[in-house]
């Protein structure tokens, strides 16, 4: 809970009568009101302050161009893994270039012969270990939200309970909140119509 809010507004549903669509609906406009006095329209432009101008590096700037251009990516350079074309030139850095593609054509296949081998040989049971993870963990979570649901239960149960017993004070003490208001009230009627009184004997003896 955040350290800002240093008040907790507990409701009592369970004492409270439900308000009525009359009483609802007031308090509903109430509170637009209060929203439309207090804050500004979240969609209202007017009130948001100008956007700042975007600094973008050059490589973001050379890629969001190319996002623009629709040009297609190209991050890797698959030319050097294929193998070699037959050539009959005799010349010895064509040759060279052509045996250095060679030899990378030849360690990425054997790479991938190895992966697929192991993929061969131990992805099945990789697979299978995983998925009983994966479920094991959702067993965990499943029985996580059950407890969860459960304790959620157990305290609306303590809640009804507790509004339940202290019902009737509750009401007892609404009861004499609105008598003594009452008796206040008429106490300042009584008071002011004596007050009155004395005025215009004075303004008679004056």
């Amino acid at each position: 809970m955040s350290s800002i809010r240093t008040t907790v507004h507990e409701s009592l549903p369970y004492v409270d009568p439900e308000p009525t669509p009359a009483e609802r609906a007031a308090a509903e406009s109430l509170i637009a009101a209060e929203q439309q006095s207090s804050s500004p329209s979240p969609t209202s432009s007017s009130s948001l302050p100008p956007l700042p101008d975007p600094k973008f590096t050059p490589l973001i700037t050379a890629e969001l161009a190319r996002i623009a251009a629709k040009t297609p990516l190209k991050a890797i350079d698959l030319s050097r893994y294929e193998a070699p074309e037959d050539s009959s030139t005799t010349d010895p850095s064509s040759l060279s270039s052509q045996l250095q593609r060679a030899y990378t054509a030849a360690t990425y296949l054997s790479g991938r012969h190895t992966h697929l081998q192991l993929l061969d040989a131990y992805g099945k049971n990789a697979w299978l270990v995983g998925n009983w993870q994966l479920e094991s963990e959702l067993r965990a979570l499943e029985r996580e939200l059950e407890s969860t649901k459960k304790e959620i239960d157990v305290v609306n149960i303590q809640r009804r309970r507790v509004q339940d017993e202290v019902g009737g004070e509750l009401k007892s003490l609404e009861e004499t909140w609105k008598r003594g208001v009452g008796r206040v009230l008429e106490t300042e009627i009584a008071t002011e119509a004596l007050r009155q009184q004395v005025l215009e004997r004075q303004r008679g003896g004056g």
